[in-house]
């Protein structure tokens, strides 16, 4: 038996679509099962694989003749957009898309594959904590050491983790599995392995890079009785703000994941034209929270609603007694024994920020609302069969409209798997070259004499009041 046929065996046993009779706990039992089989035949067929894209044409061959170009792979991707013309430079979209065999045939393999499996890169992180105005905290992840090596005007890039899924490598197939039962932090942050890439490869360009982690996020200090929401935009600002005080040569960009995605753009169209930042990337956006709540109760989408429930109620219970004695709308035992998303958002998140009902707080928190108003470069990165993020939410015709915006939709890639690419199926994702490329196209627009030196009015360096700062993670 060949490479490829054990993958396609051993997958097939794990496919929960192939197997009408397979149960989320069967699927995770044999996921376990066959991993080891995965691991041990995928570096073959990752060969494979390479070999293939290797003999794609490429702009000049060995003899020194000319080829011509790819142009875009339209037929492979969906781009959409006013400045889509500027796309058919970069040279990480000159090749079609190529999803990687059989982790790719179904959505949720590609998502859950990734998760598990995606390498690590080792960087030694600086932590610094910011104190919100009304005492709450935020976590800043800083690389270790690049206060010394870079330039004062060195390009800054914040990365917005999402604040959905839990954080270390394997934790969210271990909570999946309800097989972890030591506190598992409450969602993502700067240890998961999307955002580890994503900061190296900016690091490597010279761009100093800082991981913000919302409220409780990544072991961020809970210091009262409010965590983030999909439309809290507060904690954001002020990030920005210190980041600018800090750095006041250099100008700022910005690219959220998830639920960070969403923030994000919410943020950049409630700033419009005073947005200070030069430019951002949103990926997995659900813009459409209303959709995506839909979609979050369907199917195998229900094992991904039960374990970030999971995730929400285990932090909550820690910091109980930040929420003794609430006095309105709160029902703090449905918060605590949430066993939805949709749960704990009636239960605390919904009451928290001042919305009348749990469909209130998801249909004004929608960032699809705000892309008619965004006022700087902003590239949307999308897979068209993401879990997660449904593709009927993606706001298609307000991006098109607005000249500032630009579309990617992938035909495959999950949720923040995206396991394709000349790393797949071990490395980065596929977007991370795209991302890197977009934000050094944006840099390099920049003329020197327009670098951002203006002071962001309000919030400086000594204006911001810390909690704990300069721990080594």
């Amino acid at each position: 038996m060949d490479n490829w046929q054990q993958i396609n065996r051993a997958t097939e046993e794990m496919n929960p679509i192939a197997t009408a009779a397979l149960t989320p706990s069967s699927f995770f039992a044999s996921n376990r099962r066959f991993a080891p089989r995965l691991r041990s035949v995928l570096p073959a067929a990752a060969m494979s694989y390479a070999a293939v894209s290797a003999s794609a044409p490429s702009p000049s061959s060995g003899t020194g003749e000319q080829v011509k170009a790819a142009p875009l792979p339209h037929s492979t991707l969906e781009i959409a957009g006013a400045r889509r013309g500027l796309l058919s430079g970069f040279a990480s979209l000159r090749a079609p898309y190529r999803a990687f065999p059989v982790l790719a045939s179904n959505r949720h393999v590609e998502t859950i594959f990734a998760a598990l499996t995606r390498s690590l890169p080792a960087v030694k992180l600086r932590r610094e904590c910011l104190r919100a105005p009304d005492d709450g905290a935020v976590a800043l992840d800083w690389v270790s050491g690049d206060d010394r090596v870079l330039p004062n005007d060195a390009p800054v890039l914040i990365l917005l983790v999402r604040c959905s899924l839990p954080a270390r490598r394997l934790r969210p197939i271990a909570e999946l599995t309800a097989l972890h039962t030591q506190e598992p932090g409450l969602t993502g942050g700067s240890d998961d392995t999307y955002v580890r890439h994503m900061l190296m490869r900016a690091r490597s360009k010279g761009w100093r890079v800082v991981v913000f982690n919302s409220r409780g996020c990544a072991d961020s200090p809970v210091t009262t009785p409010k965590f983030y929401s999909a439309s809290f935009t507060g904690d954001l600002r002020q990030v920005i703000g210190h980041i600018l005080g800090r750095y006041p040569q250099s100008n700022v960009y910005a690219t959220g994941w998830s639920l960070g995605a969403n923030i994000l753009v919410r943020y950049l169209g409630e700033e419009t034209d005073k947005c200070p930042l030069s430019g951002a990337v949103s990926l997995c956006n659900p813009f459409n929270l209303v959709i995506a709540d839909e979609d979050f109760h369907k199917g195998f989408n229900n094992v991904y609603d039960k374990a970030l429930a999971r995730a929400l109620t285990t932090i909550f219970k820690k910091h109980a007694l930040l929420f003794e004695g609430l006095e309105g709308e709160y029902d703090i035992p449905k918060a605590a024994n949430a066993r939805t998303v949709r749960d704990f958002d009636e239960g605390l998140t919904r009451v928290s920020f001042g919305f009348k009902s749990v469909d209130d707080y998801y249909s004004n928190s929608s960032s699809s609302d705000s892309i008619k108003d965004v006022c700087i470069p902003l590239l949307c990165i999308q897979a068209d069969n993401d879990p997660i993020a449904p593709s009927r939410g993606i706001p298609r015709d307000d991006i098109k409209a607005n000249k500032n915006c630009l579309l990617i939709v992938t035909p495959q890639g999950g949720h923040l798997g995206w396991v394709a690419g000349d790393e797949a199926p071990f490395g980065c994702p596929w977007t991370d070259p795209i991302v890197m490329e977009y934000l050094e196209h944006l840099e390099n627009e920049k003329d020197s004499s327009t670098k951002n030196n203006t002071s962001y009015e309000g919030v400086s360096e000594a204006s911001v009041s810390h909690l704990t700062v300069h721990g080594q993670r």
